[in-house]
């Protein structure tokens, strides 16, 4: 389960984050392309944008769904 308190910095604020246990595997960027971004340096991925349609919110989850690590969560602010 993601954890809230370590929340990669670049996250824009909202309900979902990816936090510091992110391992960049990229299935989750091929996911929700729109929403998700690797950092500069590639050692980890962030939200880059709020989903704000309900095809990208279904993207949204189904990137945390499919996440490995379990490091995408919705902690629902």
């Amino acid at each position: 389960m993601a954890d809230k308190s370590i929340k990669q910095p670049e996250n824009v604020p909202g309900k979902y984050y990816v936090d510091q246990t992110c391992v960049p595997c990229n299935d989750c960027v091929k996911e929700a392309p729109n929403l998700l971004e690797y950092n500069a340096d590639e050692t980890h991925i962030f939200f880059k944008k709020q989903p704000s349609t309900p095809t990208e919110e279904k993207q949204a989850k189904a990137a945390m769904a499919m996440c490995p690590v379990d490091a995408i969560g919705d902690d629902g602010e």
